[in-house]
């Protein structure tokens, strides 16, 4: 066992998380590498601190999908049992059934013989695959803690709208560029794109308040086609991050327009352009 992989299993024994062999294994870690105690005494640190900033109330759903999705599917994982309880059992059946003629020498195993699975070898492999993955996880998002991310912080991040995931994209993009506005009737608009990724978002700030029968729509135009791009509304203070539904180029021009509820009726702008943004190389 390597450190990281301590460290793994400390933010495991922090949160009483660990499976009886995975327990085993840390403690005999802890007794022969001594000098990587501070894992644990981090690890019980950052998970009393997480006691103290998590409410007791049950997790939102999405959550759960969402830490489980980054670890593996249980689909996945269930398929990837099935499959190699198969593949070994198809194996096994046709080993042990040898012709009559055929019956296996008396002797000592082989290293040969020795170097074949056995089902439960495979799934128990599967399985501490799975186990060590969500120990990752949980080290951290004990990490996130212990650096000052409260249990807020960390929701919220695993709770992000595509549009704020694809603006993290198109920002930590070598090619990202972006255009800062005025809109006419108020407020800060600002074009975000990258060529490579094709994508495009558009960030708001002081947008006017609109009334309940109103909307804005964002319009990609490129040559003399005008396509709608997706409709939005901002916070109450005009903010908002809004991802284009539409294909995106560079050197499109992305306008927006204030439109009835639910968006233009014609599949073009009703009204003249609040602000057009040319995204140029």
């Amino acid at each position: 066992m390597n450190e990281q992989e301590f460290a793994e299993l400390a933010a495991g024994f922090a949160l009483d998380a660990l499976s009886p062999d995975d327990a085993q294994a840390f403690e005999q870690a802890r007794i022969a590498h001594p000098e990587w105690a501070h894992h644990v005494e981090d690890a019980l640190e950052s998970a009393a601190l997480l006691a103290d900033v998590v409410p007791a109330v049950s997790p939102p759903a999405s959550v759960r999908d969402t830490l489980m999705a980054q670890i593996t599917g249980d689909a996945a994982i269930e398929t990837e049992i099935s499959s190699a309880t198969g593949l070994l059992a198809a194996v096994q059946d046709t080993s042990a059934s040898p012709s009559a003629d055929a019956a296996p020498p008396a002797g000592p195993r082989t290293d040969d013989q020795d170097a074949h699975p056995t089902t439960t070898g495979a799934i128990a492999v599967v399985r501490r695959r799975w186990t060590r993955g969500l120990l990752a996880l949980a080290a951290s998002f004990v990490l996130l803690v212990a650096l000052g991310f409260g249990a807020a912080s960390v929701n919220e991040y695993l709770n992000r709208t595509p549009a704020q995931v694809a603006l993290a994209a198109i920002e930590a993009a070598p090619d990202a560029a972006s255009v800062t506005a005025e809109a006419a009737d108020g407020g800060v608009v600002t074009a975000r794109w990258s060529p490579s990724l094709e994508q495009a978002v558009v960030v708001t700030d002081g947008l006017p308040q609109l009334t309940d029968d109103q909307v804005f729509e964002l319009w990609v135009l490129r040559g003399d086609e005008v396509t709608s791009a997706g409709t939005f509304e901002p916070a109450p203070g005009g903010e908002a991050v809004a991802l284009l539904e539409a294909s995106f180029e560079q050197g499109d021009t992305i306008a927006m327009s204030v439109e009835p509820a639910g968006g233009s009726p014609t599949g073009l702008p009703t009204s003249d352009p609040l602000v057009a943004i040319t995204t140029d190389a």
